[in-house]
């Protein structure tokens, strides 16, 4: 667990709470948690965990949404599919399943 970890459970913790306690708008609380999803993702991208990077993105379609709430079993199912495989790609970046493809290493032959 990294410094962006510690900020995203101190963020998942805010949201939740202030959600609670002054009864905000589902609009308000899913455009504000994409836009803190959105920071996490790029903080990866920078830092060069691509893999998870793409994961916090995949979240920020899942608080999308939320916003854009359609409702019953399309929006559902929406949420779920973003949820799960935004999971599945921080699992895997993290535990090494997915190879770093976006780094090139010379393998140039000499002569």
């Amino acid at each position: 667990m990294d410094r962006i970890d510690a900020a995203a459970l101190v963020g998942f913790a805010l949201f939740a709470a202030s959600a609670l306690l002054f009864d905000l708008e589902r609009l308000l609380v899913g455009a504000c948690l994409a836009g803190f999803l959105l920071s996490l993702s790029v903080w990866r991208l920078y830092a060069g965990r691509v893999w998870e990077a793409l994961g916090w993105l995949a979240w920020v379609g899942a608080a999308g949404t939320l916003v854009f709430g359609i409702g019953g079993a399309v929006s559902m199912t929406a949420f779920l599919g973003f949820g799960l495989v935004g999971a599945f790609l921080l699992i895997g970046g993290r535990s090494g399943y997915l190879r770093d493809v976006w780094r090139v290493e010379s393998t140039a032959r000499d002569g």
